[in-house]
């Protein structure tokens, strides 16, 4: 097999090509380097856009696909400003009305988990630190899932007794109990002690996405949290005092199924416009919000790629000019090769062989720099780049492409020329 390979026409064709550029070698690496950086920038923009995309929705995710978050928020007639006249008392956002009608009306809810948040102080001797006391449910846990570092979470137990347990979060527990015992530990927040018994993983809100938990979370019982805080906060700013009423801050909703998301929400939503005609509620659809990221995302690889695409537009009309270049130098050698027989297809192959060739290694080479150059972004800077198989075969294939397309003219025009006029030319 190899033998016939070696004695094929075909095989002539790509020693005779490579023969032809190994005589301008400074000329054919410059015209290699065209499409070597185009090859890189594109797998490299993709990876960058790939590493971003992909860590927006690891962050939509976390939200959780099937959740609805529903989050009090302070009706715009009630915000507090620097007028003359101030409100004194300030009632707003998602009641414990609210959380019965939604498990009564809506059948396709798998499960709903009321959140109550203020802010204590935490201290354990004389390290302190501000937390959002996270009274939840123990099915908090379920639908914010965070790995368990210590410890347990809440159990229904804790939730029927109104006891003091707590769950910390890693970066309170690193604050709070450094150098101490991590569960056990007697924790006072605010004028009451509880004990730690369990430390998760905490979230951050990244670009604007806030997700349910923070990192200063300190979750305990929303039992406790009522018997213990109440729903009145007091709030002095400005040289004015008021006073909030608020009885759950959020709701995290789970439907049924994924496809019972969007119709539940839209239900939700009609619902709370009619019991809350000031707005004091915000409905958030991490599905949504998925899908729209992925669009995001689809979209910003297509614009990276197509800029990125320029560059290997530009070394394949480097492969054309220099390929031009190549005919008029050679027209007698092709005049030559025309009187003694060869066909006009012979011709045209050699030609595409030379550009083919120049193409494929420029794509190689580029395929491994644009490797390599992902890798010391994230080195260096610390962005997520992800390279994936698609990148590495469209640059590839591409590149390819271009050597064909851009070649093909030149060959054509060298396997036009008529056989006398090219020997005659000097």
């Amino acid at each position: 097999m190899i033998h016939l390979l070696k004695n094929s026409r075909t095989w002539r064709n790509v020693k005779l090509g490579i023969n032809s550029l190994m005589l301008h070698k400074l000329r054919s690496l410059l015209t290699v380097l065209g499409v070597v950086f185009g090859v890189a920038s594109v797998i490299a923009m993709l990876s960058v856009g790939e590493g971003a995309g992909a860590q927006a929705l690891e962050q939509i995710r976390r939200l959780g696909s099937n959740n609805i978050l529903v989050d009090s928020i302070k009706a715009l007639d009630d915000d507090v400003s620097g007028g003359a006249v101030r409100r004194r008392m300030v009632i707003y956002g998602i009641t414990y009305d609210d959380y019965d009608r939604l498990r009564e009306s809506f059948d396709r809810i798998r499960r709903i988990v009321p959140v109550k948040a203020i802010r204590q102080e935490g201290r354990i001797g004389e390290r302190t630190l501000e937390l959002r006391v996270v009274g939840t449910t123990h099915e908090w846990f379920e639908l914010v899932q965070r790995p368990l570092l210590a410890g347990r979470v809440l159990t229904v137990a804790d939730i029927e007794s109104a006891g003091n347990p707590v769950v910390l979060t890693e970066y309170g527990a690193r604050r709070l109990l450094a150098g101490s015992h991590t569960v056990g530990e007697s924790l006072r927040i605010g004028r009451h002690y509880y004990e730690v018994v369990g430390i998760v993983a905490g979230g951050d809100d990244v670009e604007g996405l806030q997700t349910p938990d923070e990192r200063v979370d300190a979750y305990v019982p929303i039992s406790t949290v009522r018997q213990r805080y109440g729903d009145i906060s007091y709030r002095i700013q400005s040289g004015s005092f008021e006073v909030e009423s608020v009885e759950l801050h959020h709701l995290i909703i789970e439907a049924a199924s994924l496809e019972d998301v969007e119709p539940l929400a839209e239900g939700i939503q009609v619902m709370f416009e009619h019991f809350h005609p000031q707005e004091d509620y915000r409905i958030r659809v991490p599905l949504a919000l998925l899908r729209q990221a992925e669009a995001t995302r689809r979209t910003f690889n297509i614009v990276l790629g197509a800029i990125a695409g320029i560059s290997l537009l530009v070394g394949g009309i480097g492969i054309m000019n220099i390929m031009l270049a190549s005919v008029t130098e050679r027209t007698r050698e092709i005049g030559i090769r025309r009187a003694i027989g060869a066909r006009r297809s012979q011709i045209i192959a050699q030609f595409l062989v030379e550009t083919t060739a120049l193409s494929t290694i420029g794509g190689i080479i580029g395929a491994a720099l644009g490797l390599a150059i992902p890798w010391l972004i994230t080195l260096f800077t610390g962005l997520p780049t992800i390279i994936t198989s698609w990148a590495l075969l469209l640059a590839l294939g591409i590149s390819m492409g271009i050597g064909i397309i851009f070649g093909l003219y030149p060959a054509v025009r060298a396997a036009g020329l008529d056989p006398i006029a090219a020997l005659r030319h000097e």
